[in-house]
């Protein structure tokens, strides 16, 4: 099912928070959308849910507008950012929101089983479920949506606020479990490596308004402006009355066709390499030393060169 927004404005206490013109999710895709906190994703996850009213614009899931049929809102299944349970055992709460949608008993079970064992927290079921740990949390709050099979998958921040060693599994385990269960994934994050890890299409919204959207590598490829490549990693310099932007891991020490000249702040020790901090052109910078080079002294300046770059058409 395609999720389609047309002149959408949602404004709040008179400020505004999003203004978009278009945007189409289409049907059968995971689609990432990518911004800095306070950019307006949830904001426009919530419109899509149905669960705040656009000042102006449409939200459609298909061919039906989303706040005036509620046929259309029951097409969403939606893990939020915190999850919040009910009083009562995981196996109640994943239970009363299959049954709010008028699923059969036999089917709940089954969905509930195969909801729990995939994504590993079958062994949780009888567990109350304001007493789980943070990870546990959110794989039942996944659970809870994805048992759903609702055509449409929202996810708010699916990896926030659990620790380390879960959120590296659960990113692992994310791409599998919604090729499983979920049809059309539209799922916030402010996480680059989230992001591309896992969507196959990315909307990248800054300050309310989509920059850019479309399949991760054209938009990758292609940053509009200087927000929006440094948003997805890219260090932005000036150089010969351009502005330039290069690829991580693409300034690299020495001269080339596009050399610089690093001022060097400082040289952190990783553990298994060396990172230089400084400026160029009064622009900060973070340059990875390869193992086999002395590390320059603070104070010193060290030339670099960019082995790819992009021209940025707005700087």
């Amino acid at each position: 099912m395609d999720v389609s927004v047309a002149d959408l404005q949602f404004t709040r206490d008179g400020r505004s928070v999003l203004q978009i013109p278009a945007l189409t999710f289409p049907s059968g895709t995971t689609t990432a959308v990518f911004g800095p906190n306070g950019s307006g994703k949830t904001t426009l996850l919530r419109l899509i849910a149905g669960l705040e009213r656009p000042s102006r614009g449409q939200v459609r899931l298909g061919d039906v507008p989303v706040r005036q049929d509620k046929a259309a809102r029951r097409c969403i299944g939606m893990a939020f950012q915190t999850a919040v349970f009910l009083r009562g055992s995981v196996r109640h709460n994943l239970d009363i929101a299959l049954r709010l949608r008028e699923v059969s008993a036999s089917d709940r079970r089954s969905r509930i089983e195969e909801a729990v064992r995939e994504c590993g927290v079958a062994h949780l079921l009888d567990r109350p479920a304001r007493h789980l740990s943070g990870g546990e949390a959110q794989r039942v709050n996944l659970a809870r949506a994805l048992a759903l099979r609702a055509p449409v998958t929202l996810l708010d921040e699916p990896l926030a606020g659990i620790d380390r060693s879960a959120r590296t599994q659960l990113l692992a385990d994310l791409p599998r479990l919604l090729a499983t269960f979920a049809a059309t994934t539209i799922l916030v994050t402010h996480d680059r490596e989230e992001a591309f890890r896992l969507a196959d299409r990315l909307v990248v919204i800054i300050a309310g308004g989509v920059k850019a959207a479309g399949v991760k590598s054209s938009v990758y490829a292609r940053p509009p402006d200087r927000e929006t490549a440094e948003l997805l990693g890219y260090t932005v310099l000036p150089a010969n009355g351009r502005v330039v932007a290069i690829p991580p891991s693409s300034l690299r020490p020495g001269e080339g066709s596009l050399t610089f000249m690093l001022a060097v702040e400082d040289v952190i020790d990783m553990g298994n390499h060396l990172h230089v901090i400084g400026t160029i052109e009064g622009e900060r910078v973070d340059l990875r030393l390869p193992a086999s080079m002395a590390p320059p002294s603070a104070g010193s300046n060290l030339k670099v060169h960019a082995e790819s770059n992009i021209v940025l058409l707005q700087g």
